[in-house]
């Protein structure tokens, strides 16, 4: 098989511009080390120019909006191009989260009481303190890293909350008392468990990518039943919500007997920061940094040789 040039595509206008523009420098590193491959920064929400689906592929290193919100995809499937990750319609469904929430309560897949509205129809702080009695998380229905997600607990924090709301589609979500992990999955496989540890709050956008905010186990020291049923629970979220090649898949779980747990969301393009959680799954299964980032080109590059044919 023809092994094509692959072309790593970061930046972009969004508020995640700088992670992806860590994510690809650090994916360009580790790809260089055995293809040929092209760092592309993208300082516009556009495809560059001269793209030539017969002698490269893209690998999206791109997170929020244009790069997640199935824009770019499209872009590339009306060139005829071979890319890493999911197609348009997939990650258009998991960046639009009442989308994948719904997709996935309907696969039988447990996730937290919900309702979405639009910034001019943004419920009272009243409202919403009777509809989660036991708090709620408030967060942007079409947004990635936890952009503009707060927690509120009681009528002051939830009023502090929706004051913040001026424009764009939300999300208010029943708060889910527990702990965090996230499972990747590749190629339709569960990759292993990891516990997100926040130091002192919430996994937002800050404690994401601030290196010592969080700290993280992997594998998780969890029940090797929560386990299976963590990732048997990400393979379906997989299935059910039309990824491919690989995802993220984040969770709350209860600390109980049951070890009951919600999804939370689907990432369809992970970062690949220090802090990120993909590699740090994908170490749990014998994946390095480098042989991820090769694992997570092989759909691609069949895409490739089958647009020759």
């Amino acid at each position: 098989m023809k092994i094509p040039r692959i072309k790593i595509f970061c930046g972009g206008i969004s508020p995640e511009r700088d992670v992806s523009i860590e994510s690809g420098k650090n994916v360009f590193e580790a790809l260089s080390a055995n293809f040929d491959a092209e760092l592309v920064r993208l300082d516009k929400n556009a495809l560059p120019e001269g793209l030539n689906p017969e002698d490269c592929v893209v690998y999206p290193a791109m997170h929020g909006d244009y790069g997640e919100d199935g824009t770019l995809q499209a872009q590339l499937d009306s060139l005829g191009m071979a890319y890493a990750g999911c197609g348009s319609l997939s990650s258009r469904i998991c960046m639009l989260k009442p989308a994948s929430k719904s997709l996935m309560a309907f696969a039988g897949l447990p996730v937290a009481p919900s309702i979405d509205f639009k910034a001019q129809n943004k419920p009272s702080a009243e409202n919403a303190m009777e509809l989660f009695k036991g708090g709620f998380i408030l967060k942007p229905a079409d947004k990635g890293s936890s952009v503009g997600l707060s927690v509120a607990k009681d009528l002051e924090s939830a009023k502090n909350a929706l004051s913040a709301v001026s424009e764009g589609t939300w999300m208010i979500e029943e708060f889910f008392e527990g702990r965090e992990f996230s499972v990747g999955v590749l190629y339709g496989e569960a990759a292993g468990v990891v516990e997100i540890k926040p130091n002192g709050g919430i996994y937002d956008f800050r404690r994401k990518y601030t290196s010592g905010a969080t700290s993280y186990e992997f594998p998780a020291k969890i029940s090797v039943r929560a386990e299976r049923e963590m990732k048997n629970a990400a393979q379906e979220a997989y299935k059910a919500c039309g990824c491919r090649d690989f995802c993220r898949v984040d969770f709350r779980m209860r600390e109980n007997p049951e070890a009951e747990f919600i999804i939370l969301e689907i990432n369809t393009l992970p970062g690949m920061t220090p802090t990120s959680l993909l590699p740090k799954s994908a170490s749990c299964i014998g994946l390095d940094f480098e042989g991820l980032c090769g694992k997570l080109m092989e759909g691609a590059f069949r895409r490739f040789e089958s647009l020759q044919k």
